[in-house]
Parts: C-alpha cells; structure tokens; sequence
C-alpha cells in the first residue's frame, strides 16, 4: 500500500504515510472496530517519531489551522477535538511520565496507584499520546524505556477511560501486544509492507536534493533530470528508512566530488552501508570512521562536548588518533549534529554555585550522533561496550582537574556515572564525596538505582536514600551537601562527614555533632548538667518509649506511663549514664528570648532565624517527620524524626537544608 493517492495532497510536515495516518486518524475519532490502544513501531530510522509529530500537528486545534486540510485526504484528518496529553519521556524516569500525566489532568493523586484509580474514575474518556519511549531515561543504561513500557504503559492501556498511542521500540511492541488483551490493541509496524511507503522515500530524497530546499547547486542537484533518477535511486535503496535517505543524501552533499549518480552501488540500503560506503568513497578505512564516532554512540544526555572528542577517541582507540582528525569533520560531517550552548542555556542540571559551574556558559560546543540508530549500529559492531565504556571513564575521570568535581567539566561530573555503570565500574566510583554532592543528583541516582543493591558499599547506600530528597527540592551543591553530611553521620560513617567539612570548602550553615538511631522519640529538651568542680555539661534530654536501653523510666515504679527518658551528650556524643531529670536546668524563658538565634517548626521543616535581622540562616526538611526539636542558647538543634534524634551546631548565616 502506497503512503498517498494522487487525488489528494500529501500531509506537508510528513510527505506521506497516507496508510499509517488512516489507521491513526480511525482510533483518534474512535471509529467502529478501531482499537483503544495503538502502538506504532519500526525499526529506529523507520521514520516512527517524524510520523507521530506530523499526526499530532493534525491534533492541535491550532496547529491544524496551518495545515491544507481541504487538500488532504479525509480520511487521514482527524476531527477536531480538543489536544490529547502528550507526556514527552524523553530524559525522563517512568515515574516523572505518570507525574506529567497526572498534573496535565490534574488528578487528586498521591501515590503511582492513584494515578490510575483517577484515570478510571474521570467521567469521560481521555488521549493519552506517549512520544520517544526508547528516549526515556537520564541514564541510557539503565533500562528505563522497558521500564515506562511495563510500570506506565501496561497500565495505562488496562484502564478503560484511556485511549493510548504510544510510539515504542519493536521488542517493546511485541512484548506488550503480548500482554495487553486480544482486540484493544493494533501495532502499526512502519517496516511492514502494509505501511511502508516507497513513494515518501523518493518524495524525501528529492526534497532534500533540490536546492530550493537548502541543497547546494551540485551537477545532480540542478538538473530536474538527474535529480530526479538519483532521488528514486536512492529511495529504492532505502526501503523503509527515512533515515537512510537522509544519511545519504547528507553524504553525497557533503563530499561530492568524484561522485557518479549512475554508480547505485555508493548508495546505502542501511545505517551500516551509510558509513562504510562514505568512508570508502573518501579513501578512509571505514574503522577509523566508526572510532571516531565511538564516544558519540557511547554518549549520555545530548551528547560530548566537543573539546573532550579527541581525548575520548584516543582512549576508545587505545593510541593516538590526532591525524585521523585532521580532515575528521569531512569524514564524520554527514552523521553528527553539533549544538551550540549559549550563555544563560546551560548543559543539563548546572550547578547555580561552585567554580565548575564557569565551564556551563557561552561558547561551549556539544556533539552528538544525528540520530540514535547510528548508536546502535556502532555499539552493534563494538568487541565489547563495556570495555570501550571502561576506556571512556577513565578518560573523563583522568579529566578532572586534581581530582576535584567542583572543577570538573559538567559533562564530566554529571555523566561519568552513566559511562561507568555501562561499564561494570560504578560500585568502586561511589566512595567519593566530593561526586555525589557535585554531580546532578538526577542521572547520578538513576544509575545507582541500576546497581544491584548487595553490590554497593555503604557510602553509596546513603547516597540512595538521601538522593530522592535531594531531586524533590532540586537542590543546589550546598544543599546536597549539607543533606549527604547529616546522612552520613545518621549511617555511621562520619569519616565521610568529615571530608565533606574539609575538602570540599563550601559554607556549610551547621555541622552535624552527633546522631542516635533510637525509635519513638516524642519530645527533646536542652539543658545543662551541673557540676561541683567545674562548667556545666551540656545535654539533650529524650522522651523515648518505656524499656529503651539506658532510658530511666518517668514517674514511681510501678505507674506505668509507658515513657522515658534519656539523657545524652548535646556537643560531645554519648549516654551520660541514669541521670536523674531533676538535676538537669533548662533554659529559662528570658535565656531563650536573649538567644540570638530563634526556631520555628512546621510538619516537614525547621527554620532556625536570626532575631536581630530576622534572616533565615539554616532551613531543615526531612524525609521522615519531625517529631521534636529544640534550640539552645548557643545555637545546637536538636531534633527528632522518625529515624531518631541528632544534634546540629549551626554556623551562622548562610540558607540550607538538611535531614
């Protein structure tokens, strides 16, 4: 079936796929027989994202307005109703997807489960349009576009409110049309003859050789003739892949000399042809091609910025590549896409504050593969990625300047991690401090949720637990700091604390003195231990739960109340033995009003102010409720979640956070 008629006008954005936009305009209007659920797929190149953005013009109320739907086929038009929610996974975890689901429709959620029961509950149908599953992900991997298709997708097409279109790898389609019940679901495979278009490949390659349309005035470009026989030459080659089409036409414009259009056998049936062809015809080996675009295929995010190419490709190479870069940009020109990042448009997730924050700005260049199935082509053809990706992270790792991520390129301390997990080498990375507090919190967390937990030491442990609350708040590197140095003391390890305060220079507003994992804490009390031969003994004074070791219980024997209490060290870590309370002073009123620090509390936060400038200088949140807190004179919280109890020195001005 061909992917247009000649009575009607192609769609302009896509130039074709008349069959593909009957079976998707039939389940947008819900026309008889049409099913709830379609899955488009295709191989990557197979044009599957290009289709799914041109139907989608067609269901925005105003985009249609541009478009020459008088001059189309009808029955490749949907009807006007309003836009679908079109949740873009792209970067994104399965859960962020659910999340921009429900806030689109604004559902009463609190919980993954919730979402659904919302959904089934709503009183009309919804569209639900997922674009780019195979994109999902800050970490490419770790597995997430499987993981959008079975924790998002499987139950969004069991829901019987949601009409879904989803645009998935093959095995992804396979795998849920295997799952989802027999008649709800239609996979549109664009590779299958029922939906290829042979006519749109020829229409493409013309575009795209025609100098109207930007080509360069070449022999084969100028004249309608041989523009004509090479643009059906090449589609005949292509078959079902846009992609192909592109590459090859990027080929033959970028390098065109010595090019015979009459000669078929420099025109690609395939990504992989695409590459060794161009690189025969320049008179390269098609090896040294692939290595250069190695790091490209190994790349996270939007790609390597191109001043860390060279360094990377020398150490995938295992020797000096420099001469193969000398005419590089002609031999790699038709498979890559450089970006340039403007002052004010930063890489990523960049850091507001920190010295490495500098390499974000103006003038930096990344580079990346000019679509995602050269990737897989060259990975495909790879001895072995995990050795390659081993290369490459050592590389990046031997980039950073003395060692210190606050100094490291952004690409660099927000990315080794993926590099490294591909690797087999990301447990024996996370012993750093100086990395978890530096790096983007978000593709970091991701790649160590791929690691088997039995496999992480305790360092990266804490990091865990504490990295969901470090992407709640998005927080800047004082605050992850200040969260990973309260974390480390709680666990255990305040080796790990410690470096934080000595190494990694940033004004931290508190220092953590010490941390009791006891249970049931309900209230705390400073106050002070006097003695006979010299100063008082600062303490904290815990209502703990009767029967907890150390605690004396509250009230005569024999009463029962079920509490009491323990009396540790407030500065110097420690039970201080069975204390009677008696002997305890507490602050008096007019102590604490003279303080010059104040506290005020609500359910998941503390806030310690300064009452002569009425600043904030220290805010904590918590992942666990507060249950108790209080505030000496000299500027020690103490505190109780959930978790237990721990004690903070704060340090004077200077906002933050903490757990």
């Amino acid at each position: 079936m061909t992917g247009s008629t000649e009575d009607y006008a192609p769609h302009p954005h896509i130039g074709g796929r008349a069959a593909a936009l009957r079976a998707l305009a039939a389940w947008r209007r819900s026309a008889p027989g049409a099913p709830r659920v379609v899955l488009l797929t295709g191989s990557s190149g197979s044009g599957r994202s290009h289709l799914l953005t041109g139907f989608l013009m067609l269901c925005d109320p105003e985009y249609r307005k541009r478009l020459p739907l008088d001059a189309m086929d009808p029955s490749t038009v949907p009807p006007e109703l309003p836009a679908p929610a079109v949740p873009a996974p792209e970067g994104l975890t399965a859960a962020q997807v659910l999340w921009l689901l429900a806030d689109h429709y604004d559902l009463n959620a609190t919980s993954t489960e919730d979402v659904y029961v919302e959904l089934a509950a709503l009183d009309e149908p919804v569209t639900v349009v997922v674009p780019d599953v195979d994109r999902a992900g800050p970490v490419r991997a770790a597995g997430e576009p499987a993981r959008l298709a079975r924790e998002v997708l499987v139950p969004l097409a069991a829901t019987g409110t949601v009409r879904l279109l989803a645009e998935v790898p093959r095995p992804l389609a396979v795998e849920l049309a295997g799952i989802l019940a027999a008649g709800t679901v239609q996979v549109i495979d664009l590779d299958e003859p029922e939906w290829a278009d042979s006519e749109g490949m020829v229409r493409h390659a013309h575009a795209a050789l025609n100098p109207e349309f930007g080509a360069p005035e070449l022999p084969f470009t100028v004249d309608p003739a041989a523009r004509l026989a090479l643009g059906a030459a090449i589609g005949r080659r292509a078959g079902s892949s846009p992609l192909v089409v592109q590459l090859a036409v990027n080929c033959l414009l970028m390098a065109p000399d010595g090019f015979d259009p009459a000669e078929e056998r420099y025109l690609p049936a395939s990504v992989g042809e695409a590459l060794d062809l161009h690189a025969e015809r320049l008179g390269a080996d098609p090896r040294t091609l692939r290595l250069l675009l190695t790091p490209l295929a190994l790349a996270e995010a939007d790609g390597i910025p191109v001043h860390l190419w060279a360094r990377l490709v020398n150490a995938v190479a295992g020797q000096d590549m420099s001469a193969a870069f000398v005419d590089g940009m002609l031999l790699v020109g038709p498979f890559v896409q450089p970006e340039e990042l403007h002052a004010g448009a930063p890489e990523g997730e960049q850091d507001a504050e920190g010295p490495g924050n500098e390499q974000g700005g103006g003038g930096r260049t990344l580079l990346r593969l000019l679509h995602p199935a050269l990737g897989d082509e060259i990975r495909a053809g790879l001895p072995s990625v995990a050795a390659a990706q081993s290369r490459i992270a050592m590389a990046l790792l031997e980039a950073v300047p003395e060692q210190d991520w606050s100094k490291a390129d952004p690409y660099v301390r927000d990315h080794i991690a993926g590099h490294t997990l591909e690797a087999g080498l990301l447990p024996q990375l996370l012993t750093d401090p100086g990395l978890f507090v530096h790096a983007d919190p978000v593709p970091l967390r991701t790649a160590v949720e791929a690691v088997p937990a039995e496999v992480l030491g305790a360092p990266a442990r804490t990091y865990l637990r504490t990295a969901p609350l470090m992407t709640r708040t998005q927080a800047p590197v004082t605050l992850r700091a200040a969260l990973l140095e309260t974390a480390f003391v709680e666990d255990g390890l305040p080796e790990y604390a410690q470096a934080i305060h000595q190494r990694l220079d940033l004004p931290l507003p508190w220092q953590t003195l010490w941390s009791l994992p006891v249970p049931g804490v309900s209230a705390v009390t400073v106050g002070s231990l006097p003695h006979t031969d010299g100063p008082a003994t600062p303490v904290a004074v815990l209502v703990v739960p009767a029967g907890t070791p150390g605690a004396r219980p509250v009230g005569e024997p024999g009463e029962g109340s079920g509490s009491a209490v323990l009396v540790h060290g407030l500065v110097q870590a420690g039970h201080l033995g069975d204390i009677e309370p008696a002997q305890i002073l507490l602050p008096s009123e007019d102590e604490r009003a003279a303080a010059p620090l104040g506290l005020s509390r609500g359910a998941d936060y503390l806030r310690v102010w300064e009452r002569a400038s009425q600043e904030m200088v220290a805010a904590l949140i918590s992942d666990t409720a507060f249950t108790a807190a209080d505030l000496s004179p000299d500027g020690i919280l103490l505190l109780a979640t959930e978790r237990g109890a721990k004690a903070l020195r704060i340090r004077g001005a200077g906002a933050g956070l903490a757990s």
